[in-house]
């Protein structure tokens, strides 16, 4: 299927960026213009069912990731160097990131793991049946989210197709990556939902780096920008400086 992609930015680097559950390219749109400005050129992709995208018949992980590869690939003179993703969009980066091997990848609180039994079973029904929230009930919810993220999340939450939640029908294909593709950072909120302690370390062992932002909740770059913005930055400056070498 072909995404919706949004733009940006001309440099000689290229990052893709996957959303979470329930968003869409707009949610990016700070770390985009800081991507930019630090001479990326950015294709932020809406997945199926969630923004100017089509919606699918279907939604799987696997599937979201075809679709990924599937509407960039075109779009690259070669691997990108970087591709990041947001909580379902890091399950779904670290499933294209097998076959676009970019040269570095970030996870932000990703979709690695989903509660199991029959709090998993709640957690299913609960997101699948909730109203879409007020604008009061969103503020009230993240206290440090910016004004115009508010009506960002309002406007991405009337684009988006519920039955998405079925994608995580079966959480069976929800697990952290199996290998390291790419030199990987995995950003976590301070009280993760999805990454355990015990996850955590797998990622380690893995070779990934493993940090948090204190303070955060699930939407780390909404809650502070600047402090994901500054760890993202001082890793990109690190992984690239032992690239050169």
């Amino acid at each position: 299927m072909q995404l919706a992609v949004h733009e940006s930015g001309s440099g000689p680097r290229t990052a893709v960026l996957i959303h979470g559950i329930m968003s869409d390219h707009r949610a990016w749109h700070r770390v985009s213009a800081e991507l930019v400005a630090k001479g990326f050129r950015v294709l932020a992709v809406d997945l199926a069912g969630h923004g100017a995208s089509p919606r699918s018949r279907r939604y799987t992980p696997r599937g979201w990731a075809d679709d990924v590869v599937e509407t960039v690939t075109p779009l690259l003179d070669g691997p990108p160097d970087l591709v990041m993703g947001h909580s379902l969009g890091g399950l779904v980066a670290s499933l294209a990131a097998d076959r676009l091997a970019p040269r570095a990848a970030i996870y932000i609180d990703p979709a690695f793991a989903f509660p199991r039994g029959i709090r998993g079973v709640l957690f299913k029904f609960a997101f699948a049946l909730a109203p879409r929230p007020r604008r009061a009930a969103l503020v009230r919810w993240n206290p440090r989210w910016s004004a115009e993220d508010v009506e960002i999340e309002l406007a991405t939450l009337r684009d988006w197709d519920k039955r998405t939640i079925l994608g995580f029908a079966d959480s069976r294909p929800i697990v952290p990556p199996l290998r390291l593709v790419a030199p990987s950072l995995v950003v976590l909120a301070e009280k993760s939902l999805l990454i355990t302690d015990a996850a955590a370390a797998r990622l380690r062992r893995l070779g990934m780096t493993v940090e948090t932002v204190a303070g955060s909740g699930h939407t780390v770059f909404r809650d502070d920008h600047a402090g994901f913005m500054r760890l993202v930055a001082g890793w990109l400056a690190q992984h690239e400086h032992a690239a050169a070498r």
